[in-house]
């Protein structure tokens, strides 16, 4: 490797001796890969159009062959061909600078390197499209190679690292964050056409509110005040609401002082939607229009391919408690147990279900069946519907059933992709509920909630019903990517440094 760069190191020196320079300033390029592509389609093979076209691109073959060679040039939207002739190139009518001739461009130029070019467009006899050189400019000297091309980034984990060359190697990558791309703008464009407003909140909160979660911890030196990164966008939302904006949104990074999986990222992206005199189920129905209709312009259909299984995101999606689907995967009906933590903990034990000692309640055992039985299994879009109050602090009590609130999770595949409310707006009610999480947190439990006195305050200047959603955007993009993991999505996951991991031997 660093016999290669010192090479490459050489060439540069040439480079600038012959007034051309290592690293250009600037290139006009008129045209783009796709665009040549499309226009000369109907190009014969061996024939030529006289239009002159420019292109800038990176280097990423090359074959030399006495008189000709033939590089491949890439630009963000493809590949094309470039024909370089030495007649051609060496005809001093055809260029003013004879530093860029036939043999310097293919001896100082390797693959990695940027470069513009211009000329005209050549099918050649073998039916390839080309750009027949007339004139080419070094813009960037790679000192690195790539990646060989049929083997391209072998090892996953420096595809992580070095986004950057898994982006040059890899189309896939590459049509893989252009698709989130598309996917973030579509879900604003969806919103604000339905008159939501997208108003941002803090990043640096001095109470770290809105789910159940730990957070990363920072301090402001001039202030001396300790800070938290934000878990949640959900409380300053809801703040908006009482201050009368009734649909309002944020989609935006999340930061949650987690552990890492091929779900679970430290740094995140969702979004938060409020919408004032709605309830969950208003949710739902804005939940399958959104994803459906966002899907259905991504990928040309609401019937999609994840990991081998077609997943149909057409509404409507299926409706069903958690108490129905525990139910329906164990035979266990947790509603017989009442009060009686022991028959639960029996019943769940005779499953073979695991029982965490953490799970005090009947309700969080019924979370417990729900995540080990039933979440893997929901492949199809389902709406898991009233959850435990005990495992709900924000979301409001069920109209009609005791000891459950009115929540929704969406599953697909096997993941959530989205929590909603109906919102608690009862401000004695949330004050209870939010001391009983102080309780927690000061026992020791690093995810519980604390007491956000200033949202208490803002609940009882009056808050509407409210219907309150949050997707997770990095999910959503997976399924609709087909990537397996949550490093596929994020263009720079984080990652352990490589000196720690040598140090430690792994």
């Amino acid at each position: 490797m660093s016999d290669l760069r010192e090479t490459r190191l050489e060439k540069a020196k040439v480079l600038q001796s012959l007034g051309q320079g290592p690293y250009g300033l600037n290139f006009k390029a008129t045209d783009s890969s796709v665009f040549l592509q499309e226009k000369f389609k109907d190009l014969p093979n061996g024939k030529e159009n006289s239009e002159v076209v420019s292109m800038a691109g990176r280097v990423t073959a090359r074959r030399v062959m006495g008189k000709l060679a033939f590089f491949t040039l890439a630009d963000e939207t493809g590949t094309i061909q470039l024909f370089l002739e030495k007649a051609t190139l060496n005809q001093n009518e055809n260029h003013k600078n004879l530093q860029n001739n036939f043999e310097n461009i293919t001896s100082l130029v390797d693959s990695g390197d940027w470069i513009g070019v211009s000329g005209i467009l050549r099918r050649t006899d073998r039916g390839e499209l080309s750009i027949k050189v007339f004139e080419w400019t070094m813009l960037s000297k790679s000192l690195q190679p790539l990646p060989d091309k049929w083997h391209g980034l072998a090892d996953v984990e420096k595809r992580y690292r070095q986004r950057y060359l898994d982006l040059i190697v890899n189309p896939q990558s590459r049509k893989t964050f252009r698709t989130r791309a598309l996917l973030v703008s579509s879900i604003r464009r969806w919103l604000d056409e339905k008159n939501f407003l997208e108003i941002e909140t803090p990043v640096l909160q001095s109470e770290a509110g809105g789910a159940d979660a730990r957070p990363f911890i920072t301090h402001h030196n001039t202030l001396d005040l300790p800070l938290y990164l934000r878990i949640a966008t959900e409380l300053h939302l809801k703040r908006l609401v009482v201050g009368g904006f009734q649909k309002v949104y944020e989609l935006g990074r999340i930061f949650r002082n987690e552990g890492i999986s091929t779900r679970h990222n430290p740094e995140f992206t969702s979004v938060e939607i409020y919408e004032a005199f709605a309830d969950y189920f208003d949710m739902m129905k804005l939940t399958e229009e959104l994803l459906s209709s966002v899907c259905e312009k991504i990928c040309g259909s609401t019937k999609i391919i994840y990991q081998s299984q077609e997943i149909d995101l057409s509404p409507p999606w299926r409706r069903a408690t958690m108490h129905e689907l525990v139910q329906e995967f164990t035979g266990i009906d947790f509603r017989i147990f009442g009060d009686s933590i022991m028959e639960a903990r029996a019943a769940m034990l005779q499953e073979g279900l695991q029982v965490p000692d953490k799970a005090d309640s009947v309700g969080r055992l019924l979370n417990e069946a729900f995540e080990q039985a039933v979440e893997p299994k929901l492949i199809q879009p389902t709406f898991v519907m009233d959850y435990p109050i005990e495992i709900s602090p924000l979301a409001r009590k069920h109209r009609s059933k005791d000891g459950l609130v009115e929540r929704f999770e969406l599953f697909i595949v096997g993941r959530e992709t989205a929590n909603a409310f109906s919102e608690l707006i009862d401000p004695v009610d949330q004050k209870e509920r939010l001391l009983l999480q102080q309780d927690k947190k000061e026992a020791g439990d690093l995810e519980a909630h604390s007491l956000d006195e200033d949202f208490i305050n803002a609940l009882e200047v009056g808050m509407p019903p409210t219907g309150g959603l949050g997707i997770g955007i990095d999910r959503f993009v997976m399924l609709l990517t087909d990537s397996p993991s949550i490093r596929d999505v994020i263009a720079f996951p984080l990652m352990r440094p490589e000196s720690n991991l040598k140090q430690s031997g792994k």
